[in-house]
């Protein structure tokens, strides 16, 4: 089940009500940015797998210095839905092995 947030604030309250096997998100955000989003969601989920989109690549490289979770991936924009799907399947599939 996918679910679909405008922001921050909203993904958190949607995090609070089900677990989610991944958090997409981009990392500049209203609200919550996507790095204090993944921190919040590894310490509710701490099994939630992170993926990070961006089109700042200084602030990718701050988010992986974060810790905010040390196996979140970062997929930098601009990238074509093919790359997309393929991450996620790719992080998916490694929770299942």
């Amino acid at each position: 089940m996918v679910t679909s947030c405008e922001d921050g604030v909203e993904a958190i309250a949607a995090l609070e009500l089900r677990e989610y096997d991944l958090l997409l998100a981009d990392i500049v955000m209203p609200g919550i940015h996507g790095i204090e989003l993944a921190q919040r969601a590894t310490a509710h989920l701490p099994d939630i797998k992170v993926l990070f989109i961006t089109g700042f690549a200084a602030v990718a490289l701050n988010a992986q210095k974060t810790g905010a979770n040390r196996n979140a991936k970062i997929l930098s924009k601009p990238f074509h839905l093919r790359e997309l799907v393929q991450e996620v399947d790719r992080i998916l599939q490694d929770e299942a092995a």
